[in-house]
């Protein structure tokens, strides 16, 4: 029998404007390099996730978010752990966008995400959040 994998809780934000939603390239050097994702990160232990969210953000993005409700949650095995995902719906209090901790960013229509490879978690949340099969 193999030992149960450990499980990472990750949040993420979706955040709209115009129609558009901002998803985040990882780095090369990340784990799963250079795919896309909804803006986000682990939840560390002591920490909300509203907590981790808004440190997310400020650490990848430079931007100050506000924190609205949970709006979709999918597990995602992968091979060495699973990551438990919680999507919430945040809007921007800053405006300006950097791209410190992510390769780069994107507004994106829901329609062109199948243009850009997607993390499988991601990917699986964003199928549940547009009723995609």
């Amino acid at each position: 029998m193999s030992a149960p994998q450990r499980t990472i809780r990750v949040v993420a934000a979706v955040l709209e404007r115009d129609g558009r939603y901002l998803i985040t390239q990882r780095r090369a050097s990340a784990v799963l390099p250079l795919m896309w994702e909804f803006p986000g990160g682990r939840v560390e232990a002591g920490e909300t996730d509203q907590q981790a969210l808004k440190r997310e953000l400020t650490h990848r993005l430079g931007v100050e978010i506000d924190v609205g409700k949970l709006i979709s949650f999918v597990s995602h095995p992968y091979e060495h752990y699973v990551v438990d995902l919680f999507l919430y719906e945040c809007t921007l209090v800053t405006e300006l966008l950097e791209t410190r901790a992510v390769n780069a960013y994107k507004w994106a229509l829901s329609q062109e995400f199948d243009q850009y490879p997607f993390t499988p978690a991601d990917e699986a949340s964003m199928n549940k959040l547009l009723g995609v099969n």
